[in-house]
């Protein structure tokens, strides 16, 4: 009774690249809906600091301070739903691919050029005499 082991499922490495691609979309989603809640909220404290304690009266400096907090929140909302689409994660592993990709031939053209300088038969006869 007692002596069962629970199952542990594994889970495997592409379910739990899923898992955290996941995991970071919603913490964008999150991010930008907290972002908009602030910018409402932000919004009508501008009003109110304008209108309520007149400061600034003559001038109603809220709207262009409105207009470029909407303009920063587009930003964040075209970063979020925009661009992930066109760099998401299939664009990512192809940038990790290529980079690796590069990385191997550079090693690979570092040992052809140390075998040339440093010829291994050169080595193993100096350590016979």
């Amino acid at each position: 009774m007692f002596s069962k082991k629970k199952s542990d499922p594994e889970i495997g490495l592409e379910q739990h690249e899923l898992l955290e691609n996941a995991q970071k979309r919603i913490k964008q989603k999150k991010r930008l809906f907290s972002h908009f809640v602030i910018f409402l909220i932000g919004s009508v404290f501008l009003v109110l600091i304008n209108k309520i304690l007149k400061y600034g009266e003559s001038y109603d400096w809220f709207i262009w301070a409105i207009l470029a907090w909407a303009f920063l929140f587009l930003i964040h909302a075209f970063n979020v739903f925009v661009t992930h689409k066109f760099m998401g994660q299939e664009w990512e592993r192809l940038q990790r691919e290529k980079l690796v990709a590069k990385q191997k031939q550079r090693i690979s053209e570092l040992q052809k050029e140390i075998e040339t300088d440093f010829p291994m038969s050169g080595i193993n006869k100096k350590k016979e005499q």
